[in-house]
């Protein structure tokens, strides 16, 4: 079922290796601008595309768009409870990991009565984008609104794809979610469409434009992200999901297979790669995966994702070449299964799952991390979802007469040098007379 990529023997720049396994491509340029029609359609007649929309994605029509809050009561009073006692511990725990992301403010002295305060603040207002296609992500209505709360955001907002099952209105469970967190300004919006009306407001439904917007979801949810960069701050375009795993001889077969088997269970699209240098574990791997995916509940969807070209065993000669290749490559999801992890070694991932007992599955919901990450290849330099994503550095300046005094020719001297004397004439004005 997984294709085989031999790299042994040979010498392999890092553009090479990234394109051994190649991404969707042509799949996201196309998805751009079909995302970037649908955010300017929302842009310019707000309700009435949403719900043109609704009518043509989601198969719904006449339904509240703003979620009443007798919904968000009714879904929490009907969760099940098993389900809501792990929904408050992967509360408990993201806002536990998620506290500690936010840098302390710091002030620095430069010189006496000189002073330089580094301090984070939050945005006022963030619009979440919980996706709603083939599964339901109640997980990430926590990864997304519970470090908005704890970095102090006034207002998170909550958009999620209305479901035709449930008459129109957003599956019960993420309603629930919500309702646990305190969310009470929810939307029963989907797609590109829910990105549009977040960035650009919708009057008739008393949506704000929001200032920042994040969540997971489809390749039309990244790239509509893309499309309102400069207007709104964003995450990273986490697409279609991937992961990679290392591991050498001492790997456990099953453990293997039905890792990469989780992820694959996402979307068609979805990305499942093993590098490792034992041919042994790859054949045995391989065997595994044709055995376990054949028996799953979505075998089609899987067995689309594990045979596609986004998914491969690769074959290297070492584990250093396995390190290399994965660096190349920038896995969303990259787990370790060596005797020597060797952790800082990799630097190019979204998260780094080490060892037989830390599956990306722990990740997905009760791990305390995030699971919103980067994908196609977006870990080179982006990062995943937390506090910070919803915070803004800001310096504060402190100078006083004496301090600013100090330092008066050197500005002089830089200004004129720059020809812009008008700013050197700002600071010596201020010892005139």
């Amino acid at each position: 079922m997984l294709r085989t990529i031999d790299l042994r023997g040979r010498a392999l720049t890092s553009s090479e290796l990234a394109a051994a396994v190649p991404r969707a491509s042509a799949a996201r340029e196309e998805a751009y601008a079909a995302a970037a029609a649908i955010v300017a359609d929302v842009r310019d007649r707000g309700e009435d595309a949403l719900r043109e929309q609704a009518a043509r994605f989601d198969g719904v029509s006449g339904h509240d768009i703003r979620v009443p809050a007798a919904h968000l009561d009714e879904a929490l009073a009907r969760l099940d409870p098993v389900v809501r006692t792990a929904l408050e511990e992967a509360i408990r725990r993201v806002r536990l990991a998620s506290a500690a992301q936010i840098p302390p403010p710091r002030v620095t002295e430069l010189a006496p009565g000189a002073r330089v305060e580094q301090r984070w603040r939050p945005v006022r207002r963030a619009g979440v984008y919980v996706p709603g296609g083939k599964a339901v992500y109640p997980s990430s209505v926590v990864m997304n609104v519970v470090p908005a709360q704890v970095a102090g955001v006034e207002r998170v907002a909550l958009a999620s794809p209305p479901q035709r099952e449930h008459g129109g209105r957003v599956h019960p469970v993420i309603l629930a979610a919500a309702r646990l967190l305190g969310v009470d300004e929810v939307y029963a919006m989907g797609g590109a469409g829910a990105i549009g009306a977040y960035a650009h407001g919708v009057e008739s439904l008393g949506l704000a434009a929001v200032d920042v917007v994040s969540g997971p979801g489809n390749n039309f949810v990244a790239l509509a992200k893309r499309a309102v960069v400069g207007l709104v701050g964003t995450d990273s375009e986490a697409g279609a999901t991937e992961i990679l795993v290392v591991a050498d001889d001492a790997a456990d077969p099953v453990l293997v297979a039905t890792d990469l088997i989780s992820q694959a269970e996402h979307d068609e699209q979805a990305a499942a790669v093993l590098v490792t240098p034992s041919v042994a574990l790859a054949e045995a791997v391989a065997v595994e995966v044709a055995a376990r995916a054949a028996r799953t509940r979505h075998a089609e969807r899987i067995r689309a994702a594990l045979t596609g070209p986004q998914s491969a065993v690769v074959l290297v000669d070492d584990l250093a070449a396995a390190t290399a290749f994965s660096n190349a490559y920038a896995p969303e999801h990259l787990e370790l299964h060596v005797d020597d992890p060797r952790v800082d070694d990799f630097v190019n991932a979204g998260a780094v799952f080490v060892g037989a007992s830390s599956p990306v599955s722990l990740g997905d919901y009760l791990a305390g991390s995030n699971h919103v990450l980067p994908t196609g290849g977006q870990a080179r330099y982006a990062s995943g979802l937390s506090a910070s994503t919803f915070l803004r550095p800001q310096q504060v300046i402190s100078y006083d007469r004496d301090a600013l005094a100090a330092v008066r020719d050197e500005i002089v001297a830089l200004a004129e040098a720059e020809a812009l004397p008008a700013h050197g004439e700002a600071v010596t004005a201020r010892f005139e007379g």
